[in-house]
């Protein structure tokens, strides 16, 4: 039944006008709408530009005027969809384009990659997850100086980098200026939000670590990575009944959720990119659990350029040694001391990392406009593989 769903799906865009489908966005998840929304939101609105949207997940997006949404679910159906695929632009927030079922189309495609995170290119991705794409739509310098070294050790072509900035950071801070600030009272509220897999944070620790926070007085918001409740849902399970009946825990089960972004006064986590998105974009600072980093590029020294996951650390917040995590309340303790010293540097920052703070969304959207106006204009085929 799924397989026949997402057939007549296909037919249904297969039967737009070509100026309908000029522009495609594709989400494996739910958790790329919260990026593709903006860039949505500034194609179907100010720019008048009608647009698709197709996603694997259960879920689809809000309905608004411009927007052609199409739920394509199994694996068959979205293959033959990418390969056979015709459109000027495809937008995604997907790695390893054509590395795996997922191929660029046999037709002329140009292919954006819109980054879903602030980390670093070459550390936490498969060395080859952007060979593929056309064009990148940076978050700051660092991702232009990470793409352009690979090119270069590699002979690889050169992609169109395109400046845009990070709209998720833009639309938290503007967010957060719509709030009274919180001023911390007592011991605090942690918000513990890391990573996913077997070495992160709740696998090796998750149990003393709360219990030490709770111990101590301080409130701890527990939002685990929607991978870690998919692919370890007794780890979860078991934290939620070990510490469910305290007063001072909450648990959270959406990453798209923002009210715990708010109400805590300290993020604690590992090697979650979501470090970037709260200090910038909140002022508040970051305990970093000092877990082993996530390597999917063993190589990724080769480049010679240092990780920005490494580098915030030293940035952003304290690191937590996993033989002290009963230490990790007074560690909450200094970091909240920081006040306003801690949210000017974070200006800083957001200012020094990402392009076109406040308006990455518009200047996103112009561009992806742009790259339709100019291969429906001139027929250009997109770079062969």
């Amino acid at each position: 039944m799924t397989l026949w769903h997402d057939w007549r799906a296909y037919r249904r865009f297969n039967a737009l006008p070509p100026r309908d489908r000029a522009i495609v966005f594709y989400s494996e998840t739910r958790q790329d709408w919260h990026h593709f929304d903006p860039l949505i939101e500034e194609l179907t609105g100010g720019l008048g530009r009608t647009v698709c949207h197709v996603t694997s997940d259960a879920a689809m997006p809000p309905a608004r005027p411009g927007l052609h949404p199409f739920r394509i679910r199994s694996r068959t159906a979205c293959t033959w969809l990418f390969q056979m695929l015709r459109a000027d632009v495809m937008v995604l927030t997907m790695l390893d384009l054509h590395n795996f079922h997922l191929k660029r189309s046999i037709h002329a495609v140009h292919y954006v990659y819109v980054f879903h995170n602030i980390g670093s290119t070459h550390m936490v991705d498969h060395a080859s997850s952007y060979d593929h794409y056309d064009s990148l739509f940076c978050v700051g310098p660092h991702h232009e100086a990470e793409i352009r070294r690979r090119e270069a050790l590699h002979g690889l072509p050169a992609k169109h980098l395109f400046a845009q900035g990070y709209p998720r950071l833009d639309r938290l801070v503007e967010a957060a200026a719509a709030r009274p600030p919180r001023e911390p009272r007592g011991p605090g509220t942690v918000l513990l939000a890391p990573t996913w897999g077997e070495q992160s944070t709740l696998h090796v620790c998750g149990g003393p670590l709360i219990s030490a926070l709770l111990g101590a007085g301080v409130g701890v918001i527990l939002r685990p990575h929607y991978q870690t409740t998919r692919l370890a849902p007794r780890l979860v399970q078991g934290l939620r009944d070990r510490f469910g009946a305290e007063s001072g825990f909450r648990y959270v089960d959406r990453m798209d959720e923002t009210d715990s972004l708010f109400t805590s006064d300290v993020l604690v986590c590992d090697w979650s990119s979501m470090a970037i998105e709260y200090a910038l974009g909140l002022g508040k600072p970051v305990l970093f659990v000092d877990v082993p980093p996530r390597v999917r590029n063993p190589s990724y020294t080769d480049l010679g350029l240092e990780p920005l996951e490494l580098r915030i650390r030293r940035e952003l917040g304290a690191i937590l040694p996993l033989d002290r995590v009963a230490e990790a309340p007074a560690a909450v303790a200094d970091l909240m001391a920081g006040g306003q010293g801690f949210r000017e540097r974070m200006v800083e920052l957001r200012a020094e990392w990402t392009y076109n703070p406040g308006r990455s969304a518009a200047t996103g959207a112009r561009e992806i406009a742009r790259l339709a106006d100019e291969r429906a204009g001139t027929g250009a085929a997109g770079r062969p593989r």
